[in-house]
């Protein structure tokens, strides 16, 4: 019947499995060739990234992952929009620290190339587009090189089209996966978890939060299902 919501099952009960044993908030050491990005660094990229005569400018960013429903900063406003040209991918490897481990590395979300991706635009508060944006690349972009840099991007919504700032894959990162089958994927996902959570608990917000937005990532929803069988064959199998 029309209307009635899809019913996910990867739920609350499976992700509540997968739990870190060590929870942390403090920022880990980066991995080898990597360094903490300094305020200094920070404020380079936002210059570059936004040039000197940002005073009046609308800035917006577009979500596509953890960033929808735990924005990294204040937004005056929100939309639902869709980029041409990239697509939402579990590409981003491996994470060994905050939703990994060394035995079971996640990966994380990013934009790859080609198709297209629906996700959320924020405008950032146009005084506070700074401290905002700030905030953003300290979340995003803790660590230098970054695997996966800010770039601008068009977005349709409803009958603008906007630009806006997101993170996409460098595939020339090393850290960038591919070729990975989604059930390969999905044993990833319901294994690894790290002092911030799991990537089952990861996922699970992310296809909710989407969904509950009106978005249906086909691939996704795929993942999630497949997510919640191999926790429920490791963990009530035998029940």
């Amino acid at each position: 019947m029309a209307g009635i919501p899809r019913q996910m099952r990867l739920t609350e009960r499976h992700v509540g499995y997968v739990q870190p044993t060590d929870v942390s908030n403090d920022m880990p050491a980066p991995p080898e060739g990597m360094w903490a990005a300094s305020e200094a660094e920070h404020h380079a990229i936002i210059e570059q990234l936004l040039g000197p005569d940002r005073a009046d400018r609308e800035v917006w960013i577009f979500a596509y992952g953890s960033l929808i429903w735990r924005p990294a900063c204040d937004f005056v406003e929100s939309r639902n929009g869709l980029v041409h040209g990239w697509h939402r991918a579990f590409c981003l490897g491996w994470n060994n620290r905050f939703r990994g481990s060394d035995e079971n590395p996640g990966l994380m979300l990013a934009l790859d190339r080609g198709g297209a991706c629906n996700g959320v635009l924020y405008r950032l508060p146009p005084d506070r587009v700074d401290a905002c944006m700030m905030a953003l690349l300290q979340r995003e972009m803790a660590w230098l090189p970054s695997a996966f840099p800010p770039r601008w991007v068009n977005a349709r919504s409803g009958d603008r089209t906007i630009r806006a700032l997101t993170f996409c894959i460098d595939r020339n990162s090393g850290r960038y996966v591919s070729g990975l089958s989604d059930a390969a994927i999905a044993e990833v996902l319901a294994k690894a978890v790290g002092s911030r959570g799991s990537m089952a608990e990861y996922l699970f917000a992310t296809v909710q939060h989407l969904e509950a937005m009106g978005i249906h990532d086909p691939h996704l929803w795929q993942l999630q299902s497949l997510v919640a069988a191999h926790i429920e064959a490791t963990y009530e199998a035998n029940r």
